[in-house]
């Protein structure tokens, strides 16, 4: 699934290839409210970037196309005339350079706005700050989090909370409760501030050291064990102490998470999910 990693490196593939170019042919197709489809053709491209999962390309009308890959989506190059390797009737934005043909297949969100206007504006305030952007001080992320997830909250899904701050994925999550050494059953008041700021510095350090290409790795030991401490291990020893890895389907939107009883241990047996 495309995390915060992805999409900058996906920004940094597309920014020379569309920007300043005028496009020959092109549309988007809305996901929101009655699904429409805009013509892009003859419209120049001044900028592609991202704000954690979601891509922006910025028109020379002042209108933004704002595309979210949710859990299927996936960006497309090809030659002029070469055939697509899936239907049309998937392609959420297509966008023809007369060189490239670039094609976002079965996006989660597609969302054409009028850039500094009213959505624009709403979309900068709702989307938490991304984790990968340097200038970026991980300090404003507290107020945010203690502001939006109730102290109840599990940290699972705090950190899922693209409002809070944006980047991290499914995978992400469990490799920080896993380094951080937190059981999945942990809620947010657990973690005073210096904690839960140190969560949020290590997810930009391991976004950070993924922008590079290649498999997300968050494991670098030079042992062949693995490039992952937890995430897709189910049932198989853990790195550092051998116990079986566990998962299970937890949270809000009851995404699969993994974790080391003996690592990560609970807090007590009555908040220990139930897992393989």
């Amino acid at each position: 699934m495309p995390e915060g990693d992805t999409v900058f490196k996906l920004v940094r593939y597309l920014q020379p290839e569309l920007c300043q170019r005028i496009l020959r042919r092109g549309h988007a197709r809305a996901t929101a409210g009655v699904a429409r489809e805009t013509d892009l053709a003859g419209r120049r491209i001044e900028d592609v970037h991202a704000r954690g999962k979601h891509l922006f390309i910025a028109f020379d009308d002042g209108r933004l196309l704002r595309s979210h890959l949710g859990m299927w989506g996936s960006w497309h190059a090809y030659a002029p005339g070469e055939a697509w390797r899936r239907p049309a009737a998937r392609a959420g934005i297509v966008l023809d350079t007369g060189e490239r043909v670039f094609v976002c297949f079965n996006p989660q969100q597609v969302e054409l706005l009028r850039r500094n206007g009213v959505r624009d504006h709403t979309l900068r305030e709702t989307i938490g700050p991304d984790l990968l952007d340097p200038q970026i001080d991980p300090a404003v992320i507290l107020p945010r989090a203690r502001a939006l997830a109730g102290p109840d909250a599990l940290l699972i899904d705090v950190l899922l909370d693209q409002r809070i701050a944006s980047g991290v994925g499914n995978v992400y999550k469990s490799e920080l409760l896993f380094l951080a050494g937190y059981h999945p059953a942990t809620r947010l008041q657990g973690l005073d501030d210096e904690a839960l700021l140190a969560l949020y510095r290590r997810a930009g350090q391991l976004l950070g050291g993924n922008i590079a290409g290649g498999p997300r790795i968050t494991r670098r030991a030079n042992d062949e064990a693995g490039i992952l401490w937890v995430y897709g291990r189910t049932g198989q020893p853990c790195h550092r102490c051998d116990r079986v890895i566990r998962s299970a389907h937890l949270g809000r939107g009851m995404r699969s998470t993994y974790w080391c009883p003996a690592c990560q241990p609970s807090a007590g047996e009555a908040e220990e999910p139930r897992g393989r």
